[in-house]
């Protein structure tokens, strides 16, 4: 649910805006250090008691922010995912519609995965904490991870719709090979700590596009550059 906003009377009467403010930043600098903890400890991992000692905070300093461990586990999920969508759906929303903006999507998906390698995916780990314990925390999970596969779905569909793909392509088939070469991408680099792994995810995603390209995209350059990166 969102957080109310600061309106006019507010801020002109200065009554009830500088605690709300304050109340803001505490609940921010909270949620940073939550999400801190579960990338390396996951969701179960969190505890008031636990974000009371990270921040310097009473218990009570915590709990009246959040209410619950459940809520705060929520809310770590709908900041992750907030995050997320401002480092790698917002940026790629640039690139032209069709195939460049799904390029663009699977690319900094692969960034984010790769920075995460050292903490951990909250989508990864929260899947397999609570794949089958159903609940608020689950159902937040799973909004999130359905909301992202859909941005990535319509991203297929308009590289087809463009003719940047063929039209014969089983839109939800490819959707699930993505999906799973991040998850071989995560497997492999943080499991096995293999080299290469990410070239080797990006070496895939060119082969997936290639065999699913309209004839016209075929012929081209089997690779653009990666969004930012200068062309060669």
């Amino acid at each position: 649910m969102p957080e109310p906003t600061l309106d006019g009377p507010d801020i002109a009467s200065g009554g009830g805006a500088k605690p709300l403010l304050k109340g803001r930043q505490t609940r921010a600098t909270i949620l940073d250090a939550a999400l801190t903890l579960a990338s390396h400890m996951g969701l179960e991992g969190l505890s008031i008691g636990a974000l009371a000692e990270v921040t310097d905070m009473s218990k009570s300093g915590v709990f009246a922010h959040f209410g619950s461990r459940e809520e705060l586990q929520i809310s770590v999920v709908r900041e992750y995912h907030a995050r997320f969508e401002e480092e790698v759906f917002f940026p790629a929303l640039r690139e032209s519609r069709g195939l460049p903006r799904l390029r663009g999507l699977f690319e900094r998906w692969l960034r984010r995965v790769s920075a995460e390698i050292d903490s951990g995916c909250i989508y990864i780990s929260g899947a397999v904490e609570f794949d089958d314990r159903p609940g608020p925390v689950r159902d937040a999970l799973v909004a999130m991870v359905r909301t992202w596969q859909q941005a990535l779905e319509r991203a297929i569909h308009a590289a087809v719709s463009e003719g940047h793909l063929r039209a014969d392509t089983d839109v939800q088939q490819l959707l699930f090979e993505l999906h799973g070469l991040v998850l071989a991408l995560h497997h492999d680099a943080r499991f096995l700590q293999s080299p290469g792994a990410v070239d080797r995810a990006r070496a895939a995603f060119d082969r997936l596009i290639a065999h699913h390209a309209a004839s016209n995209v075929r012929r081209r350059s089997p690779r653009a550059s990666a969004p930012g990166q200068p062309k060669t």
